[in-house]
């Protein structure tokens, strides 16, 4: 590892060097790419100064332990040597979580499709709700939201809503949100009190560009059709809502929240790549089962993640064992004690995997 670790801070101080260089500078793409390498490494080698720094302390500590006969100096000198051999278990873990294996998605934008499941209206209710946590846990990070496609219930809910996320690192916070959430509460339309159970499906899918998916257009089918629901000038007056089709694999995609139909097209081409590439990832996690073992649940869109207790206040996440009591918190979108934990656990369990292979 520490062998790794010097490549790695010689290669930094070369790219330091580079982008300090006029002529890298005057070249834009190249200047751009070695910035975003330089970004990348700058916490691991920050982590590996801090670990030699500490390595020092220890050994400077030691000496000065050996010459030293003064007792009050002596125990200080012994306070430091502690606090430099904690430090360094700190650093030398931080260091292997560092150098896991990155995701090649985790810096990319995500499609979000939220399905409501179990439960009827209520279901919908809640999928709608779902919507707006994760809208407003976008506005947390300053993140855009984009709308690509929704079917409203006759209640306020959504049976079906797409929308984009674009923002740095979006796919590494939210990919595991992918799964059934639960929702136990007593609807509104319940007259007798009971708490009902319902379900909502969300697809977290990293944004495909071009050349992640190779898609002949040969196999797409596009239909137009007059929008639906509220809109403003043009919904409902023009052709401008897209359906495409993609033959191969049936997949079907409506698009009509752009008046321009062409915009339409476009975003609903995005959502379908985006679906091709997930399905080329869910085969690849397949065949590396292994890999797929030691991850936070499967992804799995039937694999019952996290439960919303209203009555009680609570959430649940099933996968860590984690529930908090903050229900009205995490429904406006604070995800991030949920979220960081699941990917410590996921650390952790990709840090295991590598213990035992070694």
């Amino acid at each position: 590892m520490f062998d790794r670790l010097e490549d790695i801070l010689m290669h930094y101080e070369e790219l330091m060097n580079s982008l300090n260089d006029p002529f890298v500078a005057n070249d834009q793409r190249r200047f751009r790419k070695l910035m975003k390498e330089q970004s990348d490494l700058a916490p691991i080698v920050e982590a590996y100064k801090a670990y030699k720094q500490a390595n020092q302390d220890v050994e400077d500590s030691v000496a000065m332990l050996e010459e030293e006969n003064d007792e009050d100096m002596r125990q200080m000198l012994k306070e430091e040597l502690s606090d430099a051999k904690d430090r360094i278990v700190e650093l030398e873990q931080k260091l292997k979580i560092l150098l896991l294996p990155k995701d090649p998605n985790d810096d990319k934008n995500v499609v979000v499709e939220i399905r409501a499941g179990a439960g009827g209206d209520e279901a919908a209710l809640f999928s709608a709700e779902l919507y707006r946590m994760y809208c407003r846990f976008a506005e947390r990070n300053r993140w855009k939201t984009e709308l690509v496609s929704v079917n409203e219930s006759g209640i306020g809910g959504f049976k079906e809503v797409v929308f984009m996320i674009s923002g740095q690192g979006a796919y590494s916070k939210l990919k595991y949100e992918s799964g059934v959430h639960r929702v136990q509460r007593v609807p509104e339309t319940e007259s007798g009190g009971r708490i009902h159970t319902s379900t909502s499906t969300v697809a977290i899918m990293p944004e495909a560009e071009e050349v992640d998916v190779e898609l002949d257009l040969n196999d797409c089918k596009f239909d137009v059709f007059r929008a639906s629901g509220n809109g403003g000038q043009c919904v409902n007056t023009t052709d401008s809502a897209v359906r495409l089709t993609h033959l191969p694999t049936g997949i079907v995609i409506s698009c009509q929240d752009e008046k321009s139909q062409l915009k339409n097209k476009e975003k609903a081409l995005k959502v379908l790549r985006s679906r091709l590439y997930d399905l080329e990832l869910a085969k690849k996690q397949a065949a590396e089962s292994a890999e797929r073992r030691s991850q936070i649940g499967t992804g799995d869109r039937s694999e019952k993640i996290r439960t919303y207790n209203f009555p009680q206040g609570r959430v649940t996440e099933h996968r860590i064992k984690l529930t908090l009591y903050k229900i009205d918190s995490i429904m406006d979108g604070d995800l991030y004690e949920i979220i960081d934990s699941l990917i410590a656990a996921d650390q952790a369990a990709k840090l295991s995997q590598l213990n035992e292979e070694a």
